[in-house]
């Protein structure tokens, strides 16, 4: 499995672009890591680079854009809305894929060693990376700010994890880092339709995890209350994993509420958006807006769609597109400025235009360009694709008929019903889109091993041998395209039988596409399993196959029947 991880600095820069550029085209020069995101803010003056890849390569990025930041930040000259403590503020490290929380935070401790080692910048460790229990919070890290340093190092309780027993020059003009190790991280901040940043403190205050401090008699004045060890007493917030503060950002001429969601399944986003919504509410001030700063992962926004979907009785099951444009409308995501999720939403970063256009070069297409390339001397795509397409066409009418039964007029009861439907229509159809192209890619592989060098008898085995892996490839591709159209069939029956009767004729029509999309997969099933060479292997493969195929066609006819019996009725 790949390793991956990311990495999200923030960089006490905002202002000037070419700082910015410098210390991305360190990151960058490195190797072996791809950039996603580059986030500058002006008020803040911070910016905020998202970047990922192989630990080590992101490790080796990490240490070369802080060295280029302490040379290049005077945090002795910085001034800006958030809290910071250094030219590179924070330096998570963040498993992503293959790696786990405890690997991401040896790394982080053996970097922040390697910073000061290598840099003399001082390194705190913060969250799972943290020495110290109480410094994975990383607002006690950055206690009392850059500002602070002076004192913090010359005190053994506050000193940095890793730095110098007196106040340096390079600490003077760097500042320290907070290197850290946790899971994904969403900021956001909820604009608020005043300009007053002690109301949004207070609203920041009523949700956040760590709330506010309990007092005698008036709540904002009143003597703050000590427990019997003398640490000040808590009314928790109403949100779990969630800091937040209020600001003023003079850039938008507005408060916000500004947040960092550190447990994302605890707190998804659209639950803190409708908190934070309802504590300005009773405060008289309204959210008029929501700004993600940096990267979100995908199912924060189509969790959130399906959520406010849901909250209108609306079928959740529409694409991937639709939901997350009723998530952006619904949180007022562009609000401030667009929103694009192309460059906002990490999955859809990770994947290069070159890697999707080779994934889904197909699915792409218009309809007539897909047809007319279908029709060129090319013996791809072909009929295992087309197959797959058909199959795609009848999971989408399916889908069809129940989205317009859960909307339909009088049946605003049944709305929960048909959305289930239209939710597995939408995971069929997405299954069957993706085996379009991983068809032809299955003809195209035979190809390439057909083509491969046969000089010598090694050359030969090895030219044997692909053909061979490449061949049962292509036969297992459309046995999938038969199961996942075989699937249809129930949401058909059941969209024939109790959907929208003036849809009828759509259910009917896509038990004619699935069962095209099963037989036509099944000759392609057979016509390679008729190559290969282990036919113990290949007669597994038939069987199956035919079984399936024997199946689609009863659940064709059964359709059928209902759907003529239904248009007769009319």
């Amino acid at each position: 499995m790949e390793r991956i991880i990311e990495c999200v600095p923030n960089f006490s820069e905002g202002r000037n672009k070419e700082v910015i550029n410098k210390i991305v085209n360190a990151i960058e020069k490195s190797g072996g890591v791809k950039v996603l995101d580059v986030d500058p803010g002006e008020a803040t003056n911070r910016t905020v680079v998202t970047f990922i890849g192989a630990p080590e390569a992101v490790v080796e990025a990490a240490y070369n854009g802080v060295r280029c930041a302490g040379e290049l930040i005077d945090m002795r000259q910085h001034h800006g809305a958030h809290p910071r403590s250094g030219a590179t503020d924070v330096l998570p490290l963040i498993p992503v894929a293959g790696v786990s929380l405890e690997e991401c935070a040896e790394m982080a401790r053996g970097l922040a060693r390697r910073i000061y080692d290598g840099l003399g910048i001082p390194c705190y460790c913060y969250e799972a990376a943290a020495f110290k229990p109480e410094r994975k919070n990383l607002a006690v890290c950055r206690a009392g700010e850059y500002e602070a340093l002076p004192e913090k190092i010359a005190d053994p309780e506050k000193a940095p994890d890793f730095g110098p027993d007196s106040y340096t020059e390079k600490a003077a003009f760097s500042g320290a880092t907070n290197v850290g190790a946790r899971d994904f991280l969403i900021a956001v901040n909820f604009n608020l339709n005043t300009t007053s940043t002690r109301r949004a403190n207070a609203i920041a205050f009523d949700v956040r995890e760590k709330g506010r401090p309990a007092r005698e008699g008036n709540p904002i004045t009143g003597k703050i209350i000590k427990d019997e060890n003398g640490k000040t007493v808590m009314i928790p917030g109403t949100l779990k994993g969630c800091k937040a503060i209020g600001w003023y950002i003079d850039e938008y001429g507005i408060a916000q509420v500004s947040m960092n969601i550190t447990d994302i399944s605890a707190t998804p986003l659209h639950k803190a958006f409708e908190e934070v919504c309802r504590a300005a509410a009773a405060r008289g001030i309204r959210v008029t807006g929501t700004e993600i700063v940096g990267l979100v992962p995908k199912k924060a926004l189509t969790d959130a769609g399906k959520y406010f979907l849901e909250k209108q009785s609306r079928s959740t099951g529409i694409s991937e597109e639709e939901i997350i444009k009723i998530a952006v409308k619904s949180m007022g995501l562009d609000d401030l400025k667009p929103f694009n999720p192309k460059e906002k939403v990490i999955e859809y970063l990770m994947e290069t235009e070159e890697e999707a256009a080779v994934r889904e070069r197909l699915v792409r297409m218009s309809c007539k360009g897909f047809a007319y390339e279908t029709a060129s001397e090319s013996a791809a795509p072909g009929g295992g694709s087309i197959s797959a397409y058909m199959g795609a066409l009848g999971a989408a009418l399916g889908t069809m008929v129940a989205n317009l039964s859960a909307h339909k007029p009088g049946w605003d009861s049944r709305w929960k019903e048909f959305s289930d439907y239209a939710e597995q229509g939408q995971a069929i159809l997405k299954e069957l889109l993706a085996l379009v192209d991983k068809d032809t890619a299955a003809f195209n592989r035979i190809m390439a091993a057909f083509g491969m060098p046969k000089a010598t008898e090694e050359e030969k085995l090895a030219r044997d041998k692909a053909i061979q892996d490449a061949t049962l490839y292509a036969t297992e591709v459309p046995l999938k395209t038969m199961r996942a159209a075989s699937r249809a069939f129930p949401l058909l029956s059941a969209m024939a039988e109790k959907g929208n009767p003036n849809s009828v004729s759509d259910a009917g029509v896509g038990a004619l596409a699935a069962r095209s999309a099963v037989l036509g997969a099944l000759l392609n099933v057979r016509i390679n399993a008729a190559g290969l060479k282990d036919r113990a292997a290949a007669e597994v493969l038939l069987d199956e196959a035919d079984a399936i195929a024997a199946e689609a066609v009863q659940a064709e006819k059964d359709i059928l029947l209902e759907v003529e019996k239904k248009i007769a009725s009319e």
